[in-house]
């Protein structure tokens, strides 16, 4: 079974840009590369929960926020 969250995709994106970082600066601070990563965005891949608590902390929200059930960031 394949299941991929299109609202983490969506929030992503701009929670990076709001950083000033590039796709290729995420490929290297999660060690995959450019390609992994832009799937990532494209909500092509899913992503481990490790992924998911490390963005989180890394963009200072929530994982339910980027996982899309909450609209609350904190």
């Amino acid at each position: 079974m394949r299941i991929v969250l299109p609202g983490f995709a969506e929030r992503v994106k701009p929670l990076r840009k709001a950083k000033k970082v590039t796709q290729k600066q995420m490929a290297e601070l999660l060690n995959c590369t450019e390609q992994h990563y832009q799937k990532i965005e494209y909500g092509n891949v899913n992503v481990p929960a490790t992924t998911v608590i490390f963005l989180a902390d890394y963009f200072g929200v929530s994982a339910d926020y980027l996982l899309g059930r909450t609209e609350k960031e904190g």
